[in-house]
């Protein structure tokens, strides 16, 4: 049975559009701050959409599914880089990602914030390869 990316292609279309029309406004009207939340929230969906997928990917490579369900997110990358399911670079830019979002996890502010958005552009090509990868699988 193939791993169902319904739910990861739509967020990743969700964050490619939130992100695209805030570009459109400057940073002092309202509509920056909605599309900048929206922005926010769709990385994070992806980005832990991105790791409970992948690791249904990775069950293919274990000896036993109970062996990937105790991976970390760390370790799910990794060992999708060790099974060339993603490249050494993008293992790298997911670690990336995941601090990111961790180092101010509860720190929802506009540090938080601008600092996410300059991952974003590359974020989504990562996700939308990442998906690809993910729906050559079965669970």
């Amino acid at each position: 049975m193939k791993i169902d990316i319904t739910y990861l292609q739509r967020s990743i279309y969700a964050l490619t559009l939130a992100f695209k029309f805030l570009q459109q406004y400057s940073e002092n009207d309202i509509e920056f701050d909605i599309y900048r939340s929206a922005v926010i929230k769709e990385f994070e969906i992806v980005l832990e959409l991105s790791g409970k997928l992948l690791k249904k990917a990775l069950k293919n490579f274990f000896h036993s599914p109970k062996a990937v369900e105790k991976l970390y997110f760390k370790d799910i990358f990794r060992e999708a880089g060790i099974h060339n399911l993603i490249t050494i670079d993008e293992v790298d830019r997911w670690f990336e990602y995941r601090n990111n979002r961790n180092s101010t996890s509860h720190d929802y502010g506009e540090q938080f914030a601008n600092e996410t958005l300059v991952l974003i552009e590359q974020f989504i090509i990562d996700a939308k390869n990442l998906a690809m990868e993910i729906s050559k699988h079965d669970s």
